[in-house]
């Protein structure tokens, strides 16, 4: 870390204020994940949603454009769609860069946002703007402690969890080490997410991703589709696709005994595919009230888990 990032984290650490365990136990932070090419013209559902689920048109929304190359038009486009919604307290966050991640207004804004939204565009450069800085604290701090609803569509969802797809090309069959790998906000634990998903084809790329790291949970999402998380509450799917989960945590492969870009063999995966509309909620025993597949309610258990705030 250079030095003079060095010494604005630990300003930055010295001014935040702590949260405490009431602030933190009484919190309900929602994620919401969307596929992308969700719909900004028409019915907007997903956007509806997401206004909804931030409070409604009184809410503060923030809309977070450091991914994409046309922050501009990105800018323009969501302005529009979130003021036919309705939303009276919309904003741009003026953030493009790492450095912008430092500015006190930046900071301000995420305090006091009760609903964050981070357009698409490359998921790699929006890390490189958030990565270790009081912005991806705040955002952490968001969701984790004030319950605010975290979204992201296309790359914005592939940041949410820890270890994220960097690149990769859709591959017909899965194949080793074509995926590479970097390191997202981790709003999510033990899962990676995939986007574009039944569009691109992305199948086998999400099964060349979990051979390299079967203990992860790999989602893939459809565009103008979203996977809404409620923290150790429920998941819902939203939209017109679905989601694919893939579990390899039991799975044999050869992906050891193969070279790079060799086929891969796997063995013993386990494959969900849930449409929209549907809702799995966890009921007073901790039990989903759906009468669930037990590979499928292990990996919701996993998807609801809360994962570390980070900050």
């Amino acid at each position: 870390m250079k030095r003079r990032d060095l010494f604005l984290n630990l300003a930055w650490l010295a001014a935040w204020p702590y949260a405490s365990a009431a602030e933190i136990k009484s919190s309900n932070g929602k994620l919401l994940i969307i596929g992308g090419a969700e719909d900004r013209v028409h019915d907007k559902l997903i956007l509806k949603r997401f206004l909804e689920l931030s409070g409604g048109e009184n809410s503060k929304i923030v809309l977070i454009v450091a991914a994409s190359s046309d922050p501009a038009a990105v800018s323009q486009t969501y302005s529009q769609a979130f003021d036919e919604l309705g939303a009276k307290q919309f904003a741009v966050l003026p953030l493009v860069s790492y450095d912008d991640s430092y500015k006190p207004e930046v900071i301000e804004q995420l305090q006091r946002a009760e609903g964050i939204f981070m357009a698409g565009g490359d998921q790699s450069r929006l890390m490189a703007c958030l990565w270790e800085t009081p912005a991806q604290k705040a955002i952490h701090r968001a969701f984790h402690v004030r319950g605010a609803c975290v979204a992201g569509t296309s790359a914005g969802a592939a940041v949410m969890s820890r270890q994220m797809i960097a690149q990769g090309p859709a591959t017909v069959l899965p194949e080793k080490d074509t995926v590479t790998f970097d390191i997202g906000l981790g709003l999510i634990n033990h899962t990676i997410v995939d986007q574009h998903f039944s569009q691109r084809r992305r199948l086998g790329r999400l099964l060349s991703a979990i051979a390299q790291r079967p203990d992860l949970l790999g989602v893939g999402i459809d565009e103008d589709t979203a996977l809404l998380i409620e923290r150790q509450k429920a998941i819902e799917i939203i939209g017109k696709g679905a989601i694919t989960i893939v579990d390899g945590r039991k799975m044999k492969s050869n992906f050891d005994d193969i070279d790079s870009e060799d086929r891969l063999e796997l063995q013993g995966l386990q494959l969900h595919l849930l449409p929209a509309p549907n809702r799995y909620a966890l009921g007073k025993g901790g039990k989903f009230t759906t009468r669930l597949h037990v590979s499928l309610e292990n990996a919701l258990q996993i998807l609801i888990a809360p994962a570390p705030m980070r900050g």
